[in-house]
């Protein structure tokens, strides 16, 4: 009996050894699959373009202080308008976001109308729908109202087409108490003061959410910008990396250098901002 608890012990530690190093293996390569794109982008953004064209894409640059790539970038690519243009963009989008999402879920759920049930259908039937089948209403719809090859084009699409939002908020609010709602009434507010009292302050989880979710989409958004955006200056950063390609072929030094000025700003908010990023996506899922 001694014998065979010894031999299970041993196999029990056996398994516990291999999965734990099965489990250290998968991350090794799971952070190489995440961190090998980036040391091309990093590595091609510091090549001259004879380097490019001889060796390979992991290959190491001769000078590694060979930052002309990047000024190429910032200046042909006219970078500092592409942040000033996807700045207004995204402030005007989330803060509108936020705002008709916040509300259209407080009336959906606090008040009850006529065909209450039929509207939470149709926008649960509008996520269901893929956006590129009605670009061309879309498109003949932005161009009537003179919104063509202006920043309002994306704002306006961007704020129209997040359901997403509409049911986080929804999800969050019916968690709020109603007697809170009764409370308020009771001391003569009106609906209004109560969403921006009571409501609005309580939904900053939902709020640090959507955020999230909705910044991430508007900053790599690139079909929308390039397709109602074709001016120069109006370019974002994500259709500015495509001035770099030419009748010839790609400069791929100068559009990874591009990349990594793209790429910095939002990874230096990740590396300040995780822990409050991690708390909106776990306060979502658990809503």
């Amino acid at each position: 009996m001694t014998v065979r608890r010894g031999r299970t012990v041993r196999r029990g530690t056996v398994r516990r050894g291999t999965a734990t190093a099965l489990k250290y293996l998968s991350l090794v390569l799971v952070c190489l699959v995440m961190v090998l794109p980036l040391a091309a982008i990093v590595l091609t953004s510091l090549k001259t373009s004879r380097e490019m064209s001889t060796g390979g894409a992991l290959a190491l640059p001769h000078n590694w202080l060979n930052f002309a790539n990047y000024v190429t970038a910032f200046e042909r690519g006219n970078m500092l308008l592409a942040f000033g243009n996807t700045a207004i963009i995204l402030v005007v989008s989330i803060t509108g976001t936020v705002l008709i999402g916040s509300m259209t879920a407080y009336a959906i759920d606090r008040f009850d109308f006529r065909h209450k049930r039929l509207v939470v259908a149709l926008f649960l039937v509008a996520t269901l729908v893929p956006g590129v089948t009605t670009q061309v209403a879309t498109f003949q719809v932005v161009n009537a109202f003179g919104m063509f090859d202006t920043r309002w084009a994306p704002i306006m699409l961007f704020l129209g087409t997040d359901i997403v939002s509409i049911y986080i908020f929804l999800q969050f609010i019916r968690g709020i108490p109603i007697s809170l709602d009764e409370s308020a009434r009771i001391d003569g507010a009106n609906s209004f003061r109560i969403y921006r009292t009571i409501i609005l302050p309580l939904l900053k989880p939902a709020i640090s959410t959507v955020v999230i979710i909705k910044g991430i989409a508007v900053y790599n958004d690139f079909y929308i910008p390039f397709l109602y955006m074709p001016s120069e200056d109006l370019s974002v950063i994500s259709t500015s990396l495509f001035r770099f390609k030419g009748p010839f072929g790609a400069h791929w030094e100068n559009i990874s250098a591009g990349a990594v000025l793209v790429i910095a700003p939002t990874l230096l908010i990740f590396l300040f901002l995780q822990r409050y990023i991690y708390n909106g996506f776990t306060a979502g899922a658990t809503k």
